[in-house]
């Protein structure tokens, strides 16, 4: 291990297992890892990026470590998360602290365009962009369903006379680790009832796509060539028949998954197209047995798959941080 053996792990307060399970992996390779709540920044945690005509430093203060950005080999963006401020803030000062927080802190981070990163900030954030992923995923030969992103009541009507019956999604993730976040839409069927009530698109868009009648749903944790995946059926269950995340844990286990030499291809193309070294995909496994494609979220979460199935993503996870 080199002078620089630090792996610094960007995360948030409410983020757990997955990190404590790849920072052991990287320290069993010799490196040391520093964990970074990017929450408690600027509240509790301290930055100083300076400059000047002999050079610069960059130091990080929490509770937790000291780091200066010379000692750091690889970042793992795990999620960089808003910060904590005081209560009672009025609302456009709340704003500009959060603005001046969040450009203070890529800011500092820049100071490590040179080191390996999983995912690379700009990459990550490009790759959210899900009608990007879905036409990659296309020309690369995954299935996927028909699909309207709009803010068009006629649209979403028009679109259901079409396509039959109807899923509702968010276009961005809000979840905040293993556990369910306080805010999150699940995917949910279109009712007749709501197509007379499509009011809300008028301040936000949203995600509707053709409902494919599945078996089973699976994601796929996809760490540079490898895919680790895992399946559920949360069929039987009332809150998850259209979306697992709204089953039970008793009501729904995760089983191994076998993908097709040609759907692992096609996703690992995908990742690469996108610039990721990480991401997890979400698809429908259909009755007959057919693939559909419907997202990839690069820092989705994967730790259910290790924890019930014993894949080793950690482990692939702290290789692909340590690799020159």
């Amino acid at each position: 291990m080199s002078a620089a053996d630090t792996v610094l792990i960007l995360t948030h307060t409410a983020d757990h297992y997955v990190i404590e399970r790849v920072a052991g992996a990287l320290e069993e390779r010799g490196a040391r890892t520093v964990r970074f709540d990017t929450d408690l920044f600027p509240l509790e945690a301290r930055l100083s990026a300076r400059l000047d005509a002999h050079g610069e430093l960059d130091l990080l203060r929490s509770a937790a470590a000291e780091l200066d950005t010379r000692r750091v080999r690889a970042v793992w963006a795990r999620k960089l998360w808003a910060p904590r401020l005081p209560e009672g803030l009025e609302s456009r000062i709340r704003e500009g602290c959060v603005r001046e927080s969040a450009a203070a802190l890529r800011g500092w981070l820049s100071a490590l365009e040179g080191v390996r990163w999983v995912n690379p900030l700009g990459a990550g954030a490009e790759a959210e962009n899900k009608l990007r992923q879905l036409r990659l995923a296309r020309a690369l030969g995954l299935r996927i369903p028909r699909t309207l992103v709009t803010n068009d009541p006629h649209a979403v009507r028009a679109f259901r006379a079409d396509a039959g019956p109807l899923v509702a999604k968010m276009l961005t993730p809000l979840s905040v680790s293993m556990g369910k976040a306080e805010l999150f839409m699940h995917t949910s069927e279109l009712r007749d009832e709501d197509l007379d009530d499509l009011d809300g698109l008028r301040a936000s868009p949203m995600v509707f796509q053709e409902k494919i009648e599945k078996r089973r749903e699976l994601r796929v944790a996809c760490v540079g060539a490898r895919a680790f995946a895992g399946a559920i059926d949360a069929s039987r269950s009332q809150g998850g028949q259209t979306d697992w995340r709204g089953a039970r844990p008793d009501e729904a286990r995760w089983e191994p998954a076998e993908l097709a030499p040609g759907i692992a291809r096609a996703l690992r193309e995908l990742l690469e197209r996108l610039g990721l070294v990480y991401g997890a995909a979400d698809l429908i496994e259909t009755p007959t047995g057919e693939l559909f494609f419907l997202e990839l979220n690069p820092s989705g979460e994967w730790g259910m798959l290790e924890r019930d199935l014993d894949l080793p993503i950690a482990a692939a996870l702290a290789e692909e941080l340590l690799r020159p």
